[in-house]
């Protein structure tokens, strides 16, 4: 994964959470947090390097393309594959 654009333009919030998601291209995810900020993220590298099938099977484009937002969270198929928010925000995903 790589960000591929960082957007800080920052509120001070305790909690970071995930208000929005939207499809940019190909593996890439602009992410709008509740304090402001948005990145775009690449989860391409992340998604070829593992070897997990639960994992692998997201590199079909149209599954990948089906993420939601649910409780400021970024997850795929009712929480089949998601990340820390705080992992997102800080781009790294592990």
């Amino acid at each position: 994964m790589k960000i591929i654009q960082d957007y800080i333009e920052t509120e001070h919030t305790d909690v970071i959470e995930i208000l929005l998601a939207k499809y940019v291209k190909d593996y890439s995810i602009r992410i709008f947090f509740n304090d402001g900020s948005e990145k775009i993220i690449d989860f391409k590298i992340f998604l070829t390097r593992s070897l997990h099938p639960s994992i692998s099977k997201y590199l079909d484009i149209e599954l990948f393309k089906q993420f939601s937002v649910s409780n400021g969270n970024l997850n795929w198929n009712n929480y089949d594959l998601m990340f820390p928010i705080h992992d997102l925000y800080e781009g790294v995903i592990k």
